[in-house]
């Protein structure tokens, strides 16, 4: 029995030798190997991302005196905030003023759709020209659009009253004033969308427009059988991405509505209150505790956008 097993394992004259099996590595190297290419873009987060919203946790139950120093008060910055009526307030201007941003996204599919039209001359040029407001400071947008609305020399209202309209002063107003803003954001924003919705009617496939035509599906019945079933995960992205920057927004109210506007306090949205909390009162804990309510509230919504999105977003031709 020893001698056979000897045999097989001696080489047989003539023949080469069989390669030797290559052990594969521990699979410890492997992890080492990926937290290095992992660790910078996770010291990244860390660093900016995940220390600050402890920081910031932690700050909201303090308070800071006036030549510094945290004193530890536990919940009372969020029960003052939750009593305080600027935070409903502020919340209602808030919501508002993302209700108003949302209708871009329709506006912004029908430019999409109408600059995607084949055999469109100067396409190239209409594209640049809606993307210019996304490559501009926000502070120059504002400012431009403050001579806009003018009340007393205004554009809009020299168009106005020419067609016999009397105009107002559009940002001096709590009327108009949150609107007058929201349609500057929707400027603003109008170029990025596009591009994002170009690129999702570009990926669509030209049979079945061809099919519906076949069946008999003129232009608007192919725009909302196929195009906007098709395109709903642009929609959807849009729709995302648009809450979250509304629910944001500051640059544009801060430069636009100044300090002793009449209509300060119809514009003031959380950011806003955020803002004067804690850098014009100096009250930095109950500031720390207004942003992780708006952080709370754009987690909550988008968590039911991402819910909805499965009744009525496909994925698939």
């Amino acid at each position: 029995m020893s001698q056979s097993s000897t045999m097989t394992r001696t080489q047989v004259p003539g023949t080469t030798p069989a390669p030797a099996v290559r052990r594969r590595k521990p699979l410890r190297d492997s992890a080492w190997w990926a937290l290095l290419f992992v660790g910078p873009t996770a010291l990244g987060l860390a660093a900016f991302y995940f220390w600050p919203l402890l920081r910031t946790g932690y700050m909201s139950l303090t308070t800071t005196g006036a030549f510094g120093g945290e004193t530890w008060v536990g919940l009372a910055n969020f029960a003052q905030l939750f009593n305080s009526p600027d935070l409903l307030r502020a919340a209602g201007n808030s919501a508002l003023y993302t209700a108003v941003a949302l209708l871009g996204i329709p506006l912004a599919i029908v430019l999409a759709s109408l600059l995607n039209t084949p055999g469109l001359k100067g396409r190239s040029f209409y594209r640049v020209l809606y993307f210019i407001p996304v490559v501009t400071m926000p502070a120059a947008i504002a400012l431009v659009w403050t001579f806009i609305y003018n009340g007393d020399y205004g554009v809009l209202n020299q168009a106005l009253h020419l067609v016999g309209i009397q105009g107002t002063s559009w940002l001096a107003n709590p009327s108009t004033a949150l609107m007058a803003v929201a349609v500057v954001g929707i400027w603003a924003t109008l170029g990025t969308n596009i591009v994002i919705f170009v690129a999702g009617l570009q990926g669509i496939p030209a049979s079945l427009y061809e099919a519906a035509s076949l069946d008999g599906a003129g232009p608007i019945r192919r725009f909302f059988s196929v195009t906007l079933p098709l395109l709903s995960p642009s929609v959807f992205f849009v729709s995302v991405i648009t809450v979250i920057g509304a629910l944001q927004v500051f640059d544009l109210l801060y430069v636009m509505i100044p300090t002793g506007s009449p209509a300060r306090e119809a514009t003031m949205t959380i950011v806003s209150l955020f803002y004067q909390v804690g850098f014009i009162r100096n009250q930095r804990g109950l500031a720390a505790a207004i942003a992780l309510v708006l952080m709370v509230i754009i987690l909550i919504l988008t968590a039911v956008q991402f819910r909805l999105q499965r009744k009525w977003v496909h994925y698939e031709y």
